[in-house]
């Protein structure tokens, strides 16, 4: 089927899957860390202590998680959406009336749960059920909607810090997130059924059969992909959660940083197509080893930076990764393990990916109290990466041979 009557015939799920990643930034780090300097200086936190708050409301998000991801084996889209979307609507709220540091861990986890966590992952697992022989187009054209946060909502909400005050910008935040709810059930009036429910042979995973989440657990190639799975998010999110601080060490302003995010913004689009049109025609065991080497390249060159230039460089390989990762991890847990059970098997994914996104921010943070420079934390970053990279090759290229013929 060509680009042009795929998006048209599906137009409907599709426009939602942009909707929900969209939606999803007033939880995502990129959006919270606007206003990382606001908030430190109006509870009077260190950078240790901030990373720390939000380590810690991030993990407890990762453990509800593992239980609430499961709901989406149970519920449709158009029920358990608008739900999340109301309860991000009290979290925004939540953090423009907070008066106290104590509360802060609270109002991270609510932001988290909803947005990072479970809106991200409506969005992922609606699309892997709803499609099968065009997976990878449909997940790379769904998270669209994360491209399109990252690049417009930090730039217009740094330049609206500079008249208004923080607080009133996140209750514009919650008004904007149940805004999307009628928007929604609209698109979600006809929801698809989900082609794992009626047990398509196209969704069965290695060894041509469906797996739970206990044997993928048990099974060796889920603990080959965890450092995969929790590297860009641990490290992407430290990066984007350190931008006020980058912007400092990197003598730049922090509007010329963010001004960088429509050209990253691009590139991830770029990489989000190339590697659903990729998928479709390979599968994910032949796209999957080469994804995380870009990021290895771009910590390096943050590392090195002493300008903008080879910190926009930098940039562009970080983007590289950060669409590829969009797309082929989500299409990888049901090309191998099917999907009928892939609510919960991605819903454990995502607690790690969410744990992740905890780990980052508060390691770094830390590094930077005890004296540990972020340019040399960026060194041993790219190496995690290194590491990663060997690991899910080894996984996947030995579980390959498991899949059925038609994947």
């Amino acid at each position: 089927m060509g680009t042009l009557r795929f998006l048209r015939e599906n137009a409907p799920w599709l426009t939602a899957g942009v909707l929900l990643t969209f939606l999803s930034s007033f939880g995502q780090t990129y959006f919270i860390s606007v206003f990382a300097g606001e908030i430190r200086t109006g509870f009077g936190l260190t950078h240790g202590q901030w990373g720390g708050i939000y380590t810690v409301g991030t993990t407890a998000s990762a453990l509800v998680m593992i239980w609430a991801g499961g709901l989406t084996d149970h519920f449709r889209v158009r029920v358990l959406a608008p739900m999340v979307l109301i309860l991000m609507t009290g979290a925004c709220m939540f953090m423009a009336l907070n008066p106290v540091w104590w509360l802060l861990p609270l109002v991270i986890f609510a932001l988290r749960f909803t947005g990072q966590g479970m809106m991200s992952h409506l969005a992922v697992v609606a699309m892997a059920r709803w499609f099968a022989a065009s997976r990878g187009r449909a997940l790379s054209v769904a998270t669209l909607g994360h491209a399109l946060g990252e690049s417009i909502l930090p730039l217009i909400f740094v330049s609206l810090l500079v008249i208004h005050d923080w607080r009133i910008l996140w209750v514009l935040a919650g008004i904007l997130s149940v805004a999307g709810i009628p928007l929604l059930l609209l698109l979600l009036r006809h929801e698809r059924t989900p082609q794992s429910w009626a047990q398509s042979s196209q969704s069965l995973g290695m060894d041509a059969r469906q797996w739970t989440r206990s044997e993928a657990l048990r099974h060796y190639l889920f603990w080959f992909m965890v450092p995969t799975v929790l590297g860009p998010a641990a490290f992407n999110t430290a990066f984007f959660f350190h931008q006020v601080h980058i912007a400092e060490i990197k003598d730049i302003s922090h509007v010329e940083l963010v001004a960088m995010f429509p050209i990253y913004t691009v590139v991830v689009i770029s990489s989000m197509i190339g590697a659903g049109y990729a998928l479709d025609r390979l599968g994910t065991a032949r796209v999957l080893p080469f994804m995380l080497l870009p990021m290895i390249a771009a910590f390096l060159l943050f590392a090195v930076s002493d300008g903008p230039w080879i910190l926009l460089a930098g940039f562009v390989f970080l983007a590289m990764t950060t669409g590829a990762n969009s797309v082929v991890p989500n299409a990888f847990w049901a090309e191998f393990y099917g999907s009928a059970h892939l609510g919960r098997i991605k819903a454990m994914v995502a607690a790690v990916m969410v744990f992740g996104s905890a780990l980052g921010p508060g390691l770094t943070g830390l590094g930077i109290d005890m004296g540990l420079a972020l340019e040399a934390q960026f060194v041993i970053i790219a190496a995690y990466f290194a590491f990663a990279s060997l690991m899910m090759t080894i996984g996947v290229k030995r579980a390959r041979s498991s899949l059925p013929a038609t994947a």
